[in-house]
Protein backbone atom coordinates (compact mmCIF):
# COMPACT_ATOMS: atom_id res chain seq x y z
CA UNK A 1 0.00 0.00 0.00
CA UNK A 2 2.71 2.49 1.02
CA UNK A 3 4.82 1.61 -2.02
CA UNK A 4 1.90 2.45 -4.29
CA UNK A 5 1.81 5.97 -2.90
CA UNK A 6 -0.70 8.46 -4.21
CA UNK A 7 -1.46 6.34 -7.29
CA UNK A 8 -4.05 4.56 -5.19
CA UNK A 9 -5.81 7.72 -4.08
CA UNK A 10 -5.60 9.29 -7.53
CA UNK A 11 -7.29 6.20 -8.97
CA UNK A 12 -9.89 6.36 -6.19
CA UNK A 13 -10.85 9.96 -6.87
CA UNK A 14 -10.95 9.45 -10.64
CA UNK A 15 -13.24 6.47 -10.13
CA UNK A 16 -15.53 8.24 -7.68
CA UNK A 17 -15.89 11.40 -9.76
CA UNK A 18 -16.63 9.32 -12.86
CA UNK A 19 -19.41 7.36 -11.15
CA UNK A 20 -20.59 10.17 -8.83
CA UNK A 21 -19.88 13.49 -10.56
CA UNK A 22 -22.16 15.26 -8.06
CA UNK A 23 -19.32 14.96 -5.54
CA UNK A 24 -17.43 17.58 -7.54
CA UNK A 25 -19.77 20.09 -5.91
CA UNK A 26 -18.39 19.13 -2.49
CA UNK A 27 -14.68 18.58 -3.02
CA UNK A 28 -12.21 21.38 -3.69
CA UNK A 29 -11.34 20.58 -7.29
CA UNK A 30 -8.24 22.81 -7.16
CA UNK A 31 -6.82 20.43 -4.56
CA UNK A 32 -7.61 17.57 -6.92
CA UNK A 33 -5.56 19.13 -9.68
CA UNK A 34 -2.56 20.01 -7.50
CA UNK A 35 -2.54 16.64 -5.72
CA UNK A 36 -3.16 17.92 -2.18
CA UNK A 37 -6.40 15.98 -1.76
CA UNK A 38 -4.86 12.71 -2.92
CA UNK A 39 -1.91 13.17 -0.59
CA UNK A 40 -4.19 13.95 2.35
CA UNK A 41 -6.32 10.84 1.76
CA UNK A 42 -3.23 8.63 1.32
CA UNK A 43 -1.78 9.90 4.62
CA UNK A 44 -5.10 9.21 6.33
CA UNK A 45 -5.29 5.67 4.97
CA UNK A 46 -1.73 4.93 6.11
CA UNK A 47 -2.39 6.42 9.56
CA UNK A 48 -5.51 4.29 9.95
CA UNK A 49 -3.75 1.14 8.76
CA UNK A 50 -0.90 1.72 11.24
CA UNK A 51 -3.28 2.35 14.14
CA UNK A 52 -5.98 -0.20 13.37
CA UNK A 53 -5.68 -1.58 16.93
CA UNK A 54 -5.29 1.83 18.56
CA UNK A 55 -8.16 4.05 17.43
CA UNK A 56 -7.52 6.51 20.28
CA UNK A 57 -4.33 7.59 18.56
CA UNK A 58 -6.43 8.76 15.62
CA UNK A 59 -8.92 10.84 17.59
CA UNK A 60 -7.17 14.23 17.11
CA UNK A 61 -7.14 13.64 13.35
CA UNK A 62 -10.73 12.40 13.46
CA UNK A 63 -11.80 15.61 15.21
CA UNK A 64 -10.06 17.79 12.61
CA UNK A 65 -11.67 15.92 9.72
CA UNK A 66 -15.09 15.79 11.41
CA UNK A 67 -15.04 19.56 11.85
CA UNK A 68 -14.17 19.97 8.16
CA UNK A 69 -16.81 17.45 7.09
CA UNK A 70 -19.57 19.23 8.98
CA UNK A 71 -18.53 22.52 7.40
CA UNK A 72 -19.05 20.76 4.06
CA UNK A 73 -22.41 19.37 5.17
CA UNK A 74 -21.26 15.76 4.69
CA UNK A 75 -24.10 13.28 5.24
CA UNK A 76 -23.94 9.66 6.55
CA UNK A 77 -24.94 8.18 3.19
CA UNK A 78 -21.84 9.68 1.57
CA UNK A 79 -19.69 7.26 3.55
CA UNK A 80 -21.25 4.27 1.83
CA UNK A 81 -20.47 5.71 -1.59
CA UNK A 82 -16.88 6.51 -0.61
CA UNK A 83 -16.45 3.04 0.91
CA UNK A 84 -17.66 1.31 -2.22
CA UNK A 85 -15.19 3.20 -4.39
CA UNK A 86 -12.33 2.66 -1.95
CA UNK A 87 -12.83 -1.11 -1.85
CA UNK A 88 -13.30 -1.23 -5.62
CA UNK A 89 -10.05 0.71 -6.04
CA UNK A 90 -8.14 -1.75 -3.84
CA UNK A 91 -9.58 -4.60 -5.87
CA UNK A 92 -8.78 -3.04 -9.25
CA UNK A 93 -5.22 -2.09 -8.32
CA UNK A 94 -4.12 -5.01 -6.12
CA UNK A 95 -6.55 -7.92 -6.64
CA UNK A 96 -5.95 -9.02 -3.02
CA UNK A 97 -8.85 -11.47 -2.87
CA UNK A 98 -12.19 -11.50 -1.09
CA UNK A 99 -10.78 -12.09 2.40
CA UNK A 100 -8.55 -9.00 2.34
CA UNK A 101 -11.24 -6.85 0.74
CA UNK A 102 -13.74 -7.94 3.37
CA UNK A 103 -11.25 -7.04 6.11
CA UNK A 104 -10.73 -3.57 4.61
CA UNK A 105 -14.48 -3.09 4.23
CA UNK A 106 -15.00 -3.99 7.87
CA UNK A 107 -12.20 -1.66 9.00
CA UNK A 108 -13.57 1.16 6.86
CA UNK A 109 -17.03 0.59 8.31
CA UNK A 110 -15.68 1.00 11.84
CA UNK A 111 -13.93 4.26 10.97
CA UNK A 112 -16.93 5.57 9.03
CA UNK A 113 -19.19 4.96 12.02
CA UNK A 114 -16.79 6.91 14.27
CA UNK A 115 -17.00 9.85 11.88
CA UNK A 116 -20.77 9.64 11.47
CA UNK A 117 -21.37 9.64 15.22
CA UNK A 118 -18.94 12.49 15.93
CA UNK A 119 -20.28 14.58 13.05
CA UNK A 120 -23.85 14.15 14.24
CA UNK A 121 -22.77 15.43 17.65
CA UNK A 122 -21.25 18.51 16.00
CA UNK A 123 -24.36 19.08 13.87
CA UNK A 124 -26.66 18.83 16.89
CA UNK A 125 -24.54 21.11 19.06
CA UNK A 126 -24.42 23.74 16.33
CA UNK A 127 -28.12 23.47 15.64
CA UNK A 128 -29.22 23.80 19.26
CA UNK A 129 -26.86 26.63 20.26
CA UNK A 130 -28.19 30.19 20.45
CA UNK A 131 -28.20 31.62 16.94
CA UNK A 132 -27.12 28.28 15.51
CA UNK A 133 -28.28 26.27 12.50
CA UNK A 134 -27.59 22.82 11.08
CA UNK A 135 -26.63 22.96 7.42
CA UNK A 136 -26.69 26.16 5.36
CA UNK A 137 -28.00 29.66 6.06
CA UNK A 138 -28.32 32.68 3.79
CA UNK A 139 -26.28 35.79 4.61
CA UNK A 140 -26.04 39.22 3.01
CA UNK A 141 -22.70 40.96 2.47
CA UNK A 142 -22.99 44.17 4.53
CA UNK A 143 -19.42 45.42 4.19
CA UNK A 144 -16.56 44.76 1.77
CA UNK A 145 -13.21 46.42 2.49
CA UNK A 146 -9.91 46.22 0.60
CA UNK A 147 -7.48 45.79 3.50
CA UNK A 148 -4.33 45.64 1.32
CA UNK A 149 -3.43 45.17 -2.32
CA UNK A 150 -4.21 41.45 -2.04
CA UNK A 151 -6.49 40.98 0.99
CA UNK A 152 -10.17 41.90 1.14
CA UNK A 153 -12.46 41.55 4.15
CA UNK A 154 -16.14 40.66 4.00
CA UNK A 155 -18.66 41.19 6.76
CA UNK A 156 -22.05 39.54 6.45
CA UNK A 157 -25.23 39.29 8.49
CA UNK A 158 -28.04 36.69 8.31
CA UNK A 159 -30.81 37.38 5.84
CA UNK A 160 -33.43 36.36 8.42
CA UNK A 161 -32.31 39.16 10.77
CA UNK A 162 -31.87 36.80 13.70
CA UNK A 163 -28.74 36.39 15.84
CA UNK A 164 -25.81 34.19 14.85
CA UNK A 165 -23.96 31.52 16.80
CA UNK A 166 -20.88 32.40 18.77
CA UNK A 167 -17.58 30.81 17.82
CA UNK A 168 -14.21 30.12 19.35
CA UNK A 169 -11.45 32.51 18.23
CA UNK A 170 -9.49 30.72 15.52
CA UNK A 171 -12.40 28.82 13.99
CA UNK A 172 -13.55 29.20 10.38
CA UNK A 173 -16.66 29.39 8.22
CA UNK A 174 -17.39 27.57 4.97
CA UNK A 175 -18.64 29.80 2.18
CA UNK A 176 -20.73 28.18 -0.58
CA UNK A 177 -20.52 29.85 -3.99
CA UNK A 178 -22.71 29.07 -6.99
CA UNK A 179 -22.42 31.10 -10.17
CA UNK A 180 -22.83 30.48 -13.89
CA UNK A 181 -19.17 31.40 -14.36
CA UNK A 182 -18.07 28.48 -12.16
CA UNK A 183 -17.99 24.87 -13.37
CA UNK A 184 -19.11 23.52 -10.00
CA UNK A 185 -20.39 24.73 -6.67
CA UNK A 186 -17.32 25.93 -4.80
CA UNK A 187 -16.87 25.64 -1.03
CA UNK A 188 -14.02 27.30 0.81
CA UNK A 189 -13.07 27.73 4.46
CA UNK A 190 -12.03 31.15 5.77
CA UNK A 191 -11.02 32.01 9.31
CA UNK A 192 -13.19 34.40 11.28
CA UNK A 193 -11.32 37.62 12.05
CA UNK A 194 -13.21 39.27 14.91
CA UNK A 195 -14.44 38.32 18.35
CA UNK A 196 -17.91 36.79 18.42
CA UNK A 197 -20.64 39.45 18.58
CA UNK A 198 -23.84 37.48 17.96
CA UNK A 199 -24.82 39.69 15.01
CA UNK A 200 -22.44 39.21 12.10
CA UNK A 201 -19.30 37.46 10.87
CA UNK A 202 -16.17 38.80 9.19
CA UNK A 203 -13.64 36.92 7.10
CA UNK A 204 -10.65 38.02 5.03
CA UNK A 205 -9.61 36.56 1.69
CA UNK A 206 -6.28 36.79 -0.08
CA UNK A 207 -6.52 37.04 -3.85
CA UNK A 208 -4.40 34.25 -5.28
CA UNK A 209 -3.09 34.29 -8.84
CA UNK A 210 -5.30 31.83 -10.69
CA UNK A 211 -7.45 31.26 -7.60
CA UNK A 212 -10.98 30.46 -8.80
CA UNK A 213 -12.83 31.42 -5.63
CA UNK A 214 -10.56 34.15 -4.26
CA UNK A 215 -10.75 36.07 -7.54
CA UNK A 216 -14.51 35.58 -7.68
CA UNK A 217 -14.86 37.00 -4.17
CA UNK A 218 -12.56 39.94 -4.87
CA UNK A 219 -13.93 40.89 -8.27
CA UNK A 220 -17.57 39.76 -8.37
CA UNK A 221 -19.00 39.51 -4.86
CA UNK A 222 -20.31 42.89 -3.77
CA UNK A 223 -22.09 44.47 -0.81
CA UNK A 224 -25.73 43.39 -0.86
CA UNK A 225 -25.01 40.03 -2.49
CA UNK A 226 -26.29 36.81 -0.88
CA UNK A 227 -24.16 33.79 0.00
CA UNK A 228 -24.80 30.55 1.85
CA UNK A 229 -22.77 29.75 4.93
CA UNK A 230 -22.36 26.74 7.22
CA UNK A 231 -21.93 27.25 11.00
CA UNK A 232 -18.51 28.03 12.53
CA UNK A 233 -16.27 24.97 12.74
CA UNK A 234 -12.67 24.06 13.47
CA UNK A 235 -10.45 22.35 16.04
CA UNK A 236 -7.89 25.17 16.09
CA UNK A 237 -8.87 27.84 18.59
CA UNK A 238 -7.60 29.91 21.50
CA UNK A 239 -8.02 28.08 24.80
CA UNK A 240 -6.09 29.69 27.67
CA UNK A 241 -6.73 31.07 31.13
CA UNK A 242 -6.67 34.83 31.67
CA UNK A 243 -3.29 34.64 33.46
CA UNK A 244 -1.59 32.67 30.66
CA UNK A 245 0.83 34.61 28.42
CA UNK A 246 0.10 34.22 24.72
CA UNK A 247 2.10 34.73 21.53
CA UNK A 248 0.14 35.18 18.32
CA UNK A 249 2.48 34.60 15.39
CA UNK A 250 1.62 34.86 11.71
CA UNK A 251 2.77 35.55 8.18
CA UNK A 252 0.71 36.99 5.35
CA UNK A 253 -2.97 36.12 5.39
CA UNK A 254 -2.19 33.65 8.19
CA UNK A 255 -2.96 36.53 10.54
CA UNK A 256 -6.73 36.04 10.06
CA UNK A 257 -7.34 33.54 12.91
CA UNK A 258 -4.84 35.49 15.02
CA UNK A 259 -6.99 38.62 14.60
CA UNK A 260 -9.96 36.83 16.09
CA UNK A 261 -7.80 35.71 19.00
CA UNK A 262 -6.37 39.21 19.51
CA UNK A 263 -9.80 40.84 19.46
CA UNK A 264 -11.09 38.26 21.93
CA UNK A 265 -8.14 38.71 24.29
CA UNK A 266 -8.61 42.48 24.17
CA UNK A 267 -12.36 42.40 24.83
CA UNK A 268 -11.97 39.85 27.63
CA UNK A 269 -9.31 42.07 29.28
CA UNK A 270 -6.71 39.31 29.25
CA UNK A 271 -4.42 39.78 32.26
CA UNK A 272 -1.18 38.19 31.06
CA UNK A 273 1.21 39.43 28.38
CA UNK A 274 0.18 39.11 24.73
CA UNK A 275 2.65 39.23 21.83
CA UNK A 276 1.60 40.03 18.27
CA UNK A 277 4.36 38.90 15.90
CA UNK A 278 3.65 39.26 12.19
CA UNK A 279 5.68 38.91 9.00
CA UNK A 280 4.71 40.47 5.68
CA UNK A 281 6.35 41.20 2.37
CA UNK A 282 5.88 44.96 2.73
CA UNK A 283 3.30 47.61 3.56
CA UNK A 284 1.40 47.20 0.28
CA UNK A 285 0.26 43.70 1.23
CA UNK A 286 0.20 44.13 5.01
CA UNK A 287 -3.47 44.07 6.04
CA UNK A 288 -5.19 45.15 9.27
CA UNK A 289 -2.18 47.12 10.51
CA UNK A 290 -4.40 49.99 11.67
CA UNK A 291 -6.75 47.65 13.50
CA UNK A 292 -3.89 46.03 15.42
CA UNK A 293 -2.35 49.45 16.17
CA UNK A 294 -5.67 50.70 17.56
CA UNK A 295 -5.93 47.69 19.87
CA UNK A 296 -2.31 48.15 20.95
CA UNK A 297 -3.07 51.73 22.04
CA UNK A 298 -5.81 50.47 24.36
CA UNK A 299 -4.12 47.24 25.51
CA UNK A 300 -1.02 47.97 27.63
CA UNK A 301 -0.09 44.28 27.95
CA UNK A 302 0.11 43.87 24.15
CA UNK A 303 3.59 43.88 22.57
CA UNK A 304 3.73 44.07 18.78
CA UNK A 305 6.63 43.41 16.41
CA UNK A 306 6.39 43.47 12.60
CA UNK A 307 8.84 42.06 10.04
CA UNK A 308 8.88 43.21 6.38
CA UNK A 309 10.94 41.01 4.07
CA UNK A 310 11.41 43.74 1.44
CA UNK A 311 10.08 47.13 2.58
CA UNK A 312 9.11 49.66 -0.08
CA UNK A 313 10.34 53.25 -0.11
CA UNK A 314 7.04 54.27 1.47
CA UNK A 315 7.44 51.90 4.45
CA UNK A 316 8.83 53.68 7.50
CA UNK A 317 11.01 51.70 9.90
CA UNK A 318 9.78 51.96 13.47
CA UNK A 319 6.30 52.94 12.34
CA UNK A 320 5.14 50.53 9.64
CA UNK A 321 7.55 47.76 10.63
CA UNK A 322 10.32 47.06 13.13
CA UNK A 323 12.70 44.59 11.45
CA UNK A 324 13.65 43.95 7.84
CA UNK A 325 14.04 40.35 6.67
CA UNK A 326 12.53 37.04 7.69
CA UNK A 327 11.03 36.51 11.14
CA UNK A 328 13.95 35.51 13.34
CA UNK A 329 12.99 35.06 16.98
CA UNK A 330 16.54 34.62 18.26
CA UNK A 331 16.88 38.32 19.15
CA UNK A 332 13.55 38.22 20.97
CA UNK A 333 13.96 34.99 22.91
CA UNK A 334 14.32 36.72 26.28
CA UNK A 335 11.08 38.58 25.61
CA UNK A 336 8.83 35.88 24.18
CA UNK A 337 10.09 32.71 25.83
CA UNK A 338 8.14 31.79 28.93
CA UNK A 339 7.54 28.32 30.33
CA UNK A 340 3.88 29.22 30.79
CA UNK A 341 3.36 30.85 27.39
CA UNK A 342 1.24 29.29 24.67
CA UNK A 343 2.17 29.92 21.04
CA UNK A 344 -0.47 30.12 18.32
CA UNK A 345 0.70 30.47 14.73
CA UNK A 346 -0.54 30.37 11.17
CA UNK A 347 0.87 31.14 7.75
CA UNK A 348 2.38 29.44 4.69
CA UNK A 349 3.54 25.88 5.38
CA UNK A 350 7.25 26.69 4.99
CA UNK A 351 6.89 29.61 7.39
CA UNK A 352 5.23 27.43 10.03
CA UNK A 353 7.87 24.73 9.67
CA UNK A 354 10.62 27.38 9.93
CA UNK A 355 8.91 28.92 12.95
CA UNK A 356 8.31 25.64 14.76
CA UNK A 357 12.02 24.79 14.46
CA UNK A 358 12.88 28.13 16.06
CA UNK A 359 10.44 27.58 18.92
CA UNK A 360 11.74 24.07 19.56
CA UNK A 361 15.32 25.39 19.58
CA UNK A 362 14.20 27.97 22.17
CA UNK A 363 12.96 25.14 24.35
CA UNK A 364 9.22 25.50 23.75
CA UNK A 365 7.38 22.23 24.37
CA UNK A 366 5.27 20.95 21.51
CA UNK A 367 2.13 20.85 23.67
CA UNK A 368 2.43 24.65 24.00
CA UNK A 369 2.48 25.08 20.20
CA UNK A 370 -0.83 25.36 18.35
CA UNK A 371 -1.20 25.92 14.63
CA UNK A 372 -3.64 25.89 11.72
CA UNK A 373 -2.65 24.06 8.57
CA UNK A 374 -5.01 23.61 5.63
CA UNK A 375 -3.51 20.69 3.77
CA UNK A 376 -1.60 17.40 4.11
CA UNK A 377 1.57 18.89 5.60
CA UNK A 378 3.61 18.11 8.66
CA UNK A 379 4.59 21.18 10.71
CA UNK A 380 6.12 19.81 13.91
Amino acid sequence: LVATGSKLTTHFYERMFTHNPEFKNIFNMSNQFNGNQSEALFNAICAYANNIENIKALLPAVERVAQKHTSLNIQPEYYQVVGEHLIATLDEMFHPGAEVLDAWAKAYGVLAEIFIQREEQIYQKGETSTGGWRSLRRFRIIKKVLESEVICSFEFAPLDGKCVADFKPGQYLSIYIEDDSLAFQEIRQYSLTTAANGKSYRIAVKREAGGTVSNYLHHKLQEGDIIRVSPPRGDFFLDVESNTPVALISAGVGQTPMLSMLNTLYLSQHKASVYWLHASENGRVHAFSNEVATIAEKMPNLNSHIWYREPTEQDVSGIDYHTQGLMDLANHQSMIFDNDMHYYFCGPVQFMQYLSRQLITMGVKTEKMHYECFGPHKII
